[in-house]
This record gives C-alpha cells, structure tokens and sequence, in this order.
C-alpha cells in the first residue's frame, strides 16, 4: 500500500454516523458534491452540522480531513511549514494540502473563528483553479479531483468583527441548517442514547422553551447536543431536574433569572 493510500485509509470514516435528515438536506449535498461544488453549512450550534458532514463523507465513502478553527489558526496551520529535525529541514504538509492530495473532504469547521487573512488562502481551491499555492516551498499544488471544501458556521455567532467576506461567501454554495422539528429531534435524542423516547420528548419540550429565550436574554437556544447529553445523565440514574440543570442551564446561561426561568420550566415538563 502506497503512503498516499495509506492516508487516504486513516481518514476514511468506517461505521455509519447516526444522522437523521430533516429535508432534502442529503440529495442537495449530493449534487454538489457530485459537481465538486465548495459547500458552506449554516446553522446554530449543537443542530447537527459536523454530524452531517460525517454522514456525508462515510455514504460517499471518501476521507474527511476536519480543522476546528480559531482565532490563532495561521495560513502555516492550514497549508503546512517547515521543520527543523536531525536532518535540517523537512516540509510538512498541513490538513488543507493533505486533503487536496489524497482528494478528501476538507471541513473547517466554524470557519468564521479563523482570521480573514488565513481563509483567503482557500480562494483558488474554490473556484475553477482548484489549485493550492505553497509559497514557502514553492509548489503549486493541483487539488485532486475528489477534493471538496467544506466550511461551517453559526450565523447566531456574526459581527463586523467574526464574518466571512463577501469574496468568501461567494465562492460557495450553502445549506441551512436549524435544530429538528419536536418529534423529529426527540427520535434524534433517544436513538443517540439509546433512552426512552417519552424523557426525550419532555427533553425537547424543555430545549423548546428556551430557545424561545433567544433575544430575550439568552445568545443562544439549547443545542439538541445539550439534550443528548441531559438524556445521557438520565440514563445513568440522575434525577431528570437535576440532570437537566447540569446539562441544560448551567451551561448557556449566568443570570440567575434566566436560569430560574429555565428552571421553572423543566419543573413543569418534569414535575
């Protein structure tokens, strides 16, 4: 097996993710992908989008490189630098080339969290170029023609100062994603768990009424992964109230009011 294989294999995703889809969601990427189409996925946090590209990658049965972006990400940490070693000097790649390599999938995730002058060197793999210059090697690299980019992000999360540039935007095609309808996210919580659907159901109905807090004191509703993770407690033999205080207030909220909202509400869902 050559080294390219080789990387090709450590990034291929063997077990199927659970993933439920709430639309049209799975053809859409398809087509895409199928066009080798740059792909921006929108949507609030903990709604299912890294989970989706994961989906993704396993169905078409091609490597998914994932970068967790930053503030401190460097253009070096996305295309790769050199090092010194016993030898002198030795090239590394870093994930952005290795996926353009072997013909992965590259997901940077929460792409905003990176500086707009490290995303700009994604510009000539989006567009008809599908090329990746290196300038410190001096190498013009020629993405591989299963390579996709794929960037994320939360709306929610936008200023003036953490945006994408209207240059970056538009080198993609986009998909919206939101937290799943009642049923649908309580189905999503109790296989994920392996949990009772009745306590997921009560779960959402409490993920319900705090996100209609948003805007009125809370930056951000309860992430449906906020829920697995309450239902998760549950499991273990937690009190539900308590298990949903650890899970579900503690972490989106300070103020003690919102939090005694929260908590009122889980009292009525829970008894």
């Amino acid at each position: 097996m050559s080294h390219a294989e080789t990387d090709v294999q450590q990034y291929l995703i063997t077990d199927e993710p659970f993933y439920k889809s709430t639309g049209n969601e799975v053809a859409l990427y398809e087509a895409a992908y199928a066009e080798r189409l740059p792909v921006m996925v929108k949507g609030p946090t903990g709604c299912g989008k890294s989970r989706f590209i994961e989906y993704m990658a396993w169905k078409l049965k091609k490597p998914l490189i994932t970068v967790a972006c930053n503030e401190d990400m460097t253009a070096s940490d996305l295309v790769g630098r050199y090092l010194l070693d016993a030898n002198g000097t030795r090239w590394l790649d870093g994930p952005l080339t290795v996926a353009a390599r072997i013909g992965a999938i590259c997901y940077l995730d929460e792409v905003v969290e990176a500086r707009q002058d490290t995303t700009v060197v994604i510009h000539p793999l989006t567009d008809h170029r599908r090329t990746l210059p290196l300038d410190k090697k001096g190498e013009l690299v020629g993405a591989h023609e299963d390579f996709q980019m794929v960037i994320s992000y939360n709306p929610g999360y936008q200023s003036l100062m953490k945006d994408l540039k209207q240059s970056t935007k538009q080198r993609f095609s986009g998909l919206n994603f939101k937290y799943a309808e009642g049923q649908v996210e309580a189905d999503i919580v109790a296989k994920e768990t392996d949990s009772d659907v009745e306590i997921a159901i009560k779960l959402v109905k409490v993920g319900e009424s705090a996100r209609n807090l948003k805007g009125h004191g809370l930056d951000e509703g309860i992430s449906t992964r906020l829920l697995v993770y309450a239902a998760r407690l549950i499991k273990q033999g937690i009190n539900p109230n308590e298990a949903c205080r650890m899970a579900l207030v503690a972490p989106i909220t300070d103020d003690a009011d919102i939090a005694a909202t929260l908590k009122h509400s889980i009292d009525a869902v829970f008894g």
